[in-house]
């Protein structure tokens, strides 16, 4: 029997999808989807390179662009190049970092020209052991680029060729030689060790970090917290002897100091991946929901997530994680996340990307008014993003709202988009970056930036941060339409509620870009005059060439001015 040509690429193309079928059900194989790349070290070198390759030909500049990658590594040891691109997540699927070995050049370019890191956002790299080529890595980075679970085999920079970077994250990691941050404006690093460190320029806070270097704030400016009062670290996954996945959730720390592996796995438990349901791009809220209802965990895998109804996430010690920076995106005007006020949440790794009918919060970690107490069984939240404009148009009332207590943020950059499309005043609309209700909330690596009032909203008692960085909107077009109060310009960056009478912060920097003449705030951050309401470690600088902020905080602190350059600093309030 003679068969059309049409029937035979239809014959080819069924062969080819029940091959790929009797592949993703393998033993030991997760159905990751097709922006999963799991690489092992019997491949040859070439063909990996190839892969990674492809993929950075597409993210190298994609800094809006819709593709969503992760590159995993089973354990072994390899010798390629690893360069990282936007929205790309680069995994090493060992129990320790050094189960998984790149002998090569891992690294972070900066994505903008003469070496501008300042937009290099939205990638990640965890639990790889490097020996760099040069014996030195190259992470030219900024915002919402988690470093974590890393074994560098010699030295580290934190900028390229002394082009500025604009802040970035290391936990849980270890360089063996010398890590230089040189032009990076600020940065915190949460229980990792090195040789040494080298460099300072804004706000630098060192959290758990047992080798810190000598000096301390406001010259050189160092913040230094001994140990990391209560973290969990991210769960990871990770692959046994046989090549089966699971997912290793470490156990809660307090008073720790370093990094959790040098004996071994990080202390915790471990999930089989049988328990997870695997969602892709596509997937409704309603199917995944129900996922969750029946008590499975959750991975999103790369894509973009357009949802018409929130993820409800209601049973306690639920696990959520994304992988190649998953987007969650609320195309109907609702939450695209609430999570009950239960203990032991984990919600890690995701991009929450406002759409253009308006949300009144992205991701609400309790609702209204709890009042459960979570101290032995807190919920984490471990590299949560949030953008508002940008890709094109969003609104969102608030981005992040916390309402039950004992919550951990371990590393967010919620940001109102200041460039790219469906940015302006009267696009991207957004009031408050984080709102905080519950009590004893905990934050390190807090990055907030462009809000239209208040960044940062705190109205619970108890709560910690450790490290801020902010920059206020840059596009307020009169001082009528940011006020707000009388006879107070502009909204406090960082405000503390009126009736809080417990908070404490440490290494905040707040910057001002005015766009538009005659805009100018009043104070950086605003807080209660109550003793146990405490600030440590504040500074505030004008960029550009317009406007200035007049206080550090509240009344304190003095202006900043641009010509000459006066960048005011205050150690400690009241």
């Amino acid at each position: 029997m003679k068969v059309s040509p049409r029937t035979q690429t239809l014959i080819a193309l069924l062969l080819l999808s029940a091959s790929a079928a009797q592949a993703a059900d393998k033993p030991g194989t997760p159905g990751f989807g097709p922006n999963v790349a799991i690489f092992s070290p019997k491949t040859p070198a070439a063909e990996i390179q190839s892969q990674i390759d492809k993929v950075y030909a597409v993210q190298q500049h994609n800094q809006f662009g819709k593709d969503r990658n992760a590159l995993l590594f089973l354990p072994g040891e390899y010798k390629v190049d690893v360069p990282i691109g936007f929205y790309t997540e680069v995994i090493g699927l060992g129990a320790t970092p050094d189960a998984t070995h790149i002998s090569g050049n891992v690294r972070s370019e900066a994505a903008s020209r003469n070496d501008n890191a300042t937009t290099t956002f939205w990638k990640a790299i965890e639990g790889l052991a490097v020996t760099p080529a040069n014996g030195q890595m190259l992470w030219a980075v900024s915002q919402a680029v988690p470093f974590r679970r890393m074994h560098i085999k010699g030295d580290i920079v934190l900028n390229q060729n002394k082009g500025w970077a604009s802040g970035g994250w290391m936990s849980d990691s270890v360089v063996d030689g010398k890590v230089n941050s040189g032009t990076q404006q600020q940065w915190i690093s949460r229980n990792s060790e090195w040789g040494s460190w080298t460099g300072a320029n804004w706000n630098m806070v060192f959290v758990g970090v047992p080798q810190t270097p000598a000096g301390d704030w406001p010259q050189p400016p160092y913040t230094k917290i001994e140990k990391t009062p209560v973290v969990r670290e991210k769960p990871f996954l990770i692959t046994d002897a046989k090549g089966n996945f699971s997912v290793r959730v470490p156990n809660i720390m307090n008073n720790s100091s370093g990094v959790t592996w040098h004996a071994g796995s990080s202390p915790g438990k471990t999930i089989p991946l049988s328990k997870f349901y695997i969602a892709k791009p596509g997937d409704s809220a309603e199917t995944i929901n129900a996922q969750l209802a029946k008590g499975s965990h959750l991975i999103f895998t790369p894509g973009i997530y357009e949802l018409t109804y929130p993820i409800k996430v209601t049973r306690p010690d639920t696990i959520v994680m994304g992988l190649g920076f998953a987007t969650l995106k609320p195309i109907k005007g609702t939450a695209a996340m609430t999570v009950a006020d239960v203990d032991g949440v984990t919600i890690a790794g995701l991009l929450f990307d406002a759409a253009e009918t308006e949300s009144p919060v992205l991701l609400e970690v309790g609702s209204q008014g709890s009042k459960a107490r979570h101290i032995r069984n807190p919920t984490l939240l471990t590299d949560v993003f949030f953008r508002v404009g940008g890709a094109g148009i969003g609104k969102a009332k608030v981005s992040l709202a916390i309402n039950s207590s004992d919550v951990i943020v371990d590393h967010t950059w919620i940001w109102r988009a200041d460039h790219g499309a469906g940015v302006g005043w009267e696009s991207n609309t957004a009031a408050n970056g984080m709102v905080v209700a519950g009590t004893d909330v905990t934050a390190y690596g807090l990055f907030v930036e462009h809000y239209q009032e208040y960044q940062v909203l705190w109205k619970g008692n108890g709560g910690r941060t450790y490290f801020y960085q902010s920059e206020i909107p840059y596009d307020p077009p009169t001082q009528a339409k940011y006020t707000s109060a009388p006879n107070v310009n502009g909204w406090a960056s960082y405000k503390v509620a009126d009736n809080v009478t417990d908070h404490q912060a440490f290494g905040l920097g707040v910057y001002s870009v005015f766009r538009h003449p005659d805009v100018v705030l009043t104070r950086a951050i605003e807080v209660p005059q109550t003793p146990r309401v405490q600030f440590h470690d504040m500074i505030t600088v004008a960029l550009g060439n317009l406007g200035s902020i007049d206080n550090v905080i509240s009344n304190t602190g003095g202006a900043t001015q641009i010509k000459p350059r006066v960048t005011p600093k205050v150690t400690s309030y009241p």
